[in-house]
């Protein structure tokens, strides 16, 4: 069993991988809740002796916290077991119309819809139905969630700074929570990572999740100039999305984007796959452990944050911490321009 003082302390650092669960909110395609069970289940097998997720009321319309909640709940986790990170900001509705207003398309057989929150008493809204949806637990790590977005929704400048200060607000009632005792961490998930360098800038964060960002595919020298930032300030970085989408592992979507072959940006990427592709084969490494090592292997990346729609992939996901990467790969990778250094 764990004690109040080893959950906390677990709370307060971060291990290898972080568990996502935008599957249990029905990304792309709808899952059976037994399916969510096994995959809720294979996750806390695969660690010891706590647990970390990754949610956000964006997911399904809050469908993945209330699945996460639910499978914790069926398997008899203690609280103890599992620290939750929520990132806030969207807040679930009735569904009035035939398809989901907030990312129509992209979450499957959902029965609610959601609305941006993004405020003082607005993320405090969606820190409370959170844990309301999560049932028995709550939210450790907080976040406000895709600032980004919020911010290039602007009509003008005059809008954006409105904006930004409706997200510095919400940090404000953040801070309020942790100072209260009532979560143990502040972040921020986005990504865009220039939008996170603001943020940090003007509040104070323990870590930051960046998206789409850093991967062995895409790896701005300012970004990884700011991680190593980040790390002299002690703000810890999760790194997820590290397979852009699924793209780097063989999926259709890059960046959530479908990829068109007969466009030229769509046969660059190709072009690059398939080069990575051979020189993961001439050394025996698989895709999947080489955008690990690389998205993992800066000072300052603590965690990478990986989610799967299949149970018997997450001990698999879960190993990839530990693979290692043969260093003439890395220069063979530099050698055909795959990567930048």
């Amino acid at each position: 069993m764990v004690s109040d003082n080893e959950h906390q302390e677990s709370a307060q650092r971060l291990p290898p991988v972080i568990f996502g669960t935008s599957s249990l909110g029905n990304l792309y395609q709808a899952v059976d809740y037994g399916v969510k069970l096994e995959i809720v289940k294979a996750c806390l097998a695969s660690s010891k002796p706590v647990a970390f997720f990754d949610s956000a009321g964006k997911y399904g319309a809050g469908l993945a916290l209330e699945s996460l909640g639910k499978c914790l709940a069926d398997l008899k986790v203690a609280p103890k077991q599992v620290v939750i990170s929520n990132k806030l900001g969207w807040y679930r509705t009735p569904l009035l119309t035939p398809e989901p207003t907030f990312e129509p398309g992209i979450w499957k057989d959902i029965e609610h819809d959601a609305v941006q929150m993004i405020s003082y008493d607005g993320i405090l809204k969606c820190f409370e139905q959170g844990n309301e949806l999560l049932g028995d637990y709550h939210a450790q790590m907080v976040s406000v969630h895709d600032p980004d977005e919020y911010l290039f929704a602007s009509n003008s400048q005059e809008d954006y700074k409105e904006r930004y200060q409706h997200i510095l607000d919400a940090y404000m009632a953040l801070a309020e929570l942790k100072s209260a005792g009532l979560v143990s961490s502040i972040g921020v998930g986005a990504k865009d990572w220039k939008i996170i360098q603001s943020i940090v800038a003007d509040v104070d964060l323990d870590w930051v999740m960046i998206a789409n960002s850093l991967t062995v595919k895409s790896h701005p020298p300012d970004l990884i100039a700011f991680i190593k930032e980040l790390n002299q300030k002690n703000i810890k970085v999760i790194n997820s999305a590290i397979f852009n989408g699924g793209f780097l592992t063989g999926g259709d979507f890059y960046n959530y984007q479908p990829v068109d072959a007969g466009s030229l940006t769509g046969k660059a990427l190709l072009d690059w796959r398939d080069k990575f592709y051979q020189v993961c084969k001439t050394f025996g490494v698989l895709p999947a452990e080489a955008c690990f090592s690389f998205s993992a292997g800066f000072p300052g990346v603590k965690s990478i944050a990986l989610n799967t729609t299949r149970p018997e992939k997450v001990a698999v996901n879960a190993a990839l911490a530990h693979k290692e990467i043969p260093v003439g790969f890395w220069q063979e990778m530099q050698k055909q321009g795959l990567i930048e250094f």
